[in-house]
């Protein structure tokens, strides 16, 4: 006996009572109801596999109720029932999230074919998305300080909801893998998550990447192209970055969010945009918006929900915990033994400063398990992995500024070997306050390798 459980919803009693009896046959449970409203009531109490929507309704049409049963349970699969005349309606409900349609007269055949077909695409996304799951659990914000707990939090208190949000932070600090967390716990999890690192996309090629262009708009391209924010209607829409889109690129973004609607670069079709955005940036937005860089009512529109990360160096004593599970993670990843960190080795990496936060400890950490041949990582092997000051200087005669900047950053890189990147202490040497040693080796970009 099948555990699957299809709706139908038609005013024709004649079709429902026809694909009841198909469907029945092949031992699948059935509910039937003649209008939107009340297949929308029966989603909002019982559990459904599949729906089988009529597109002419009365009341709500069927496009409507697409976009209704999409919101209320996004994993479920439709297929839509079209009528003579209402093909090109099917085909709209295609692009709204529809798996597929059946025309009338229905084929016994057909609706088995289909039915069967959408239920297997069901399946394999929820196998996929537990698959993920599984993946993304091993990935989550590690660290007990209190401004990680409070990331924590807003990470459970926006993910529920539909409301946009802006994270904000250091680069590295975990902006991508906080959107994801939302994106996991939330309603959308069943449908896709598109990100589009605005910084990394040409100026002159961001527009048509998230809006998308016609057969022939695009000098480098032969054939049209679906845009980022209709591939990610119904899901989440990550735009790292956020801050490197043109002014002119957020007029039309600012407009999708204004109307609730997205012009399809194909045919013109204007789509109701059911996209969350969670946007992220290591910009100051509000600077940006003073030197009109940026659009101050985008600002607001994509800062309903802020999440401000804090920089690894705000919260040292999260660092033993973080090294840990990445030692942990590559050494599964290589099938190997776990390596220790000796407590010399362990001040050093916790004295620090990390410009590059999360992702640069990270890379370190990958280095050392790969590079140190012993079980355990000692102080020692700082300097295995430190580039050779002379290697700085073999390609050739530099200008007296960029030599001066580089021996003061060999210096003090050497001066914080020395003292196990203990700040104060190397400050003593150096001779300046630890302040001011701390701004350095931000500027400089010192680092243990």
């Amino acid at each position: 006996m099948s555990h699957n459980t299809i709706l139908i919803i038609d005013d024709e009693a004649g079709i429902r009572s026809s694909l009841q009896g198909i469907l029945e046959d092949e031992n699948f449970t059935v509910r039937t109801t003649a209008s939107g409203e009340e297949g929308l009531s029966l989603l909002r109490t019982e559990s459904f596999d599949l729906i089988l929507l009529d597109i002419w309704l009365p009341g709500k049409n069927g496009i409507d109720i697409l976009c209704e049963v999409k919101d209320l349970c996004p994993h479920i699969q439709v297929v839509m029932i079209s009528g003579h005349g209402s093909v090109e309606s099917a085909v709209r409900a295609t692009k709204l999230g529809a798996y597929d349609y059946l025309e009338k007269p229905l084929s016994l055949e057909k609706v088995v074919l289909t039915v069967n077909n959408a239920l297997k695409q069901s399946h394999l996304e929820a196998e996929n998305l537990l698959l993920r799951e599984k993946i993304e659990a091993r990935r989550n914000l590690i660290g007990e300080h209190a401004a990680i707990k409070k990331v924590k939090e807003a990470v459970q208190t926006a993910a529920p909801s539909n409301g946009r949000v802006l994270i904000t932070g250091e680069n590295g600090t975990g902006k991508e893998l906080v959107a994801r967390l939302i994106h996991q716990q939330s309603p959308r999890r069943n449908n896709k998550f598109v990100q589009v690192n605005c910084g990394a996309i040409p100026e002159n090629l961001i527009d048509g990447e998230l809006f998308g262009y016609s057969s022939g708009a695009a000098s480098e391209t032969t054939g049209a192209k679906k845009g980022k924010i209709l591939l990610a209607n119904n899901g989440v829409l990550f735009l790292d970055e956020v801050a490197e889109i043109p002014l002119s690129t957020q007029a039309r973004l600012m407009k999708v969010l204004d109307t609730g609607q997205v012009e399809s670069a194909e045919d013109g079709e204007k789509i109701p945009f059911n996209t969350r955005i969670i946007a992220a940036t290591d910009r100051d937005l509000k600077k940006m918006i003073t030197r009109g860089e940026f659009r101050e009512d985008l600002y607001y529109k994509l800062n309903v929900i802020p999440i401000l990360l804090p920089s690894l160096r705000e919260r040292r004593e999260d660092i033993p915990l973080l090294i840990d599970h990445y030692l942990k993670h590559f050494a599964d990843s290589d099938g190997k033994k776990q390596k220790k960190m000796s407590e010399e080795a362990l001040e050093a990496f916790t004295n620090y400063s990390w410009p590059g936060n999360i992702s640069e400890l990270i890379n370190v950490i990958e280095r050392f398990v790969i590079m140190v041949k012993d079980d355990e990582i000692r102080e020692s092997h700082l300097f295995l992995l430190v580039e050779p000051i002379e290697s700085q200087f073999v390609s050739g005669i530099k200008p007296l500024d960029q030599a001066r900047a580089q021996f003061e950053k060999e210096y003090i890189h050497q001066t914080l070997i020395r003292h196990n990147w203990r700040i104060k202490e190397a400050a003593v040497e150096l001779g300046v306050e630890p302040v001011y040693l701390e701004k350095k080796i931000q500027d400089l970009r010192i680092s243990f390798v």
